[in-house]
């Protein structure tokens, strides 16, 4: 069946956008706290067409902090939390590697990118991407997304530092950048 418009796509961060970020890495379902009102903001995303994908480094793997298992059961865990309040996200992609292994997938490298374009067959030019660290912009800015910065999870330090791509546009949580988003979304329609 031919769609009428493109999908529409998104693509979060985890830690630090969608749950509250540790230091010492989120190890097990227990530690995956959502941030209050960031899964509702998923629900209004899908509810407005947009598939939500995440892309999140993972080195917590590479380091022996959890394995794959636990990992997919934080990951269940948000599934379920998500469903409960009319949330669905679409994909979740994740680099198992250290910053010592200099693979491509781990952000700010653009490898996780090129992997959501290849698997939704399309350019990320225009996507919008919401992370709270430098380097989930980055990734996203070489593929073409729009970055947005949530000062929840490292996002006040970030913001601090400076040294953003072009363009991005700054909320206090997810809840706030979808807002915008959503709104700049209903004013180009």
């Amino acid at each position: 069946m031919p769609q009428s418009q493109p999908a529409k796509l998104i693509i979060l961060d985890r830690d630090g956008v969608i749950n509250y970020d540790s230091p010492d890495f989120i190890k097990s379902p227990e530690e995956w706290i959502p941030i209050p009102g960031s899964l509702e903001a998923i629900a209004r995303l899908n509810q407005s067409g947009y598939r939500v994908v995440i892309a999140s480094n993972q080195s917590g793997i590479a380091r022996q902090f959890f394995d794959i298992t636990t990992l997919n059961a934080i990951h269940q865990k948000m599934h379920r939390l998500a469903q409960q309040v009319g949330a669905d996200i679409d994909a979740i992609f994740f680099c198992p590697h250290a910053a010592s292994d200099n693979c491509d997938c781990r952000k700010p490298k653009p490898g996780m990118f090129a992997e959501i374009a290849k698997r939704f067959d399309m350019s990320l030019k225009g996507v919008p991407t919401i992370g709270d660290s430098l380097r989930d912009l980055q990734a996203g800015f070489i593929m073409g997304c729009v970055p947005f910065l949530v000062l929840t999870g490292k996002g006040e330090k970030t913001n601090a530092t400076g040294g953003l791509p072009p363009g991005t546009m700054v909320f206090p949580d997810l809840a706030g950048a979808v807002t915008h988003i959503l709104k700049s979304a209903s004013h180009a329609a």
